[in-house]
């Protein structure tokens, strides 16, 4: 508005501010990303605690996407008609609640950039991590191979590149199942 205002009292009460729909709009707008203006592959996600919940599924099929546009909001959130009528998708990172969308929205860009095609110094560097197919990653280990007692099993010592294969997936088994045995349970 002609104050420059970008939030306001929600109709009906309440606590808090909620961000207005017209900057939006116009944010929107100026940069051609209106729904109807959309092309294939482009998407207006809105971080939200309401959104589905992000995942590597999600960042892989967000890093084929030809353009990504964040909409982060603040305090209450955002006008409906934003939600309703202007964005393509809702993410959250999470069940909880943040001041804002901007470190969900960080934490969704790095995600998904690394998955990139000439982000990472190694294009295979993401293959064979935490969640790429649906178990933990395995305990790695580097150089010197004891250290005040503490030594790296023989196992991936020993250059027997199909038995370093068989111990990296029992141990990646072995620990989704102890620290976070809910992945078992999707993946069975």
């Amino acid at each position: 508005d002609k104050h420059n205002t970008t939030d306001d009292y929600t109709f009906g009460g309440g606590c808090g501010m909620l961000m207005k729909v017209e900057p939006i709009y116009r944010a929107l707008k100026s940069i051609n990303a209106m729904k109807d203006e959309l092309e294939e592959g482009e998407e207006v996600i809105l971080l939200t605690p309401q959104g589905e919940l992000f995942n590597q599924n999600i960042a892989r099929e967000l890093a084929t996407k030809k353009r990504l546009v964040m909409l982060c909001g603040r305090y209450e959130g955002v006008d409906e008609r934003v939600r309703q009528n202007y964005v393509t998708r809702q993410i959250s990172i999470g069940d909880y609640v943040m001041t804002g969308g901007e470190i969900p929205a960080m934490a969704v860009i790095d995600s998904v950039a690394r998955l990139v095609g000439g982000v990472l110094g190694n294009d295979d560097s993401h293959k064979d991590e935490s969640h790429s197919d649906g178990l933990l990653e395995y305990g790695q280990y580097t150089r010197p191979a004891e250290f005040m007692g503490l030594k790296v099993p023989e196992v991936l010592l020993s250059g027997h590149h199909a038995k370093i294969e068989e111990y990296r997936k029992g141990d990646a088994l072995e620990r989704t199942k102890r620290i976070r045995p809910d992945m078992i349970d999707k993946k069975e």
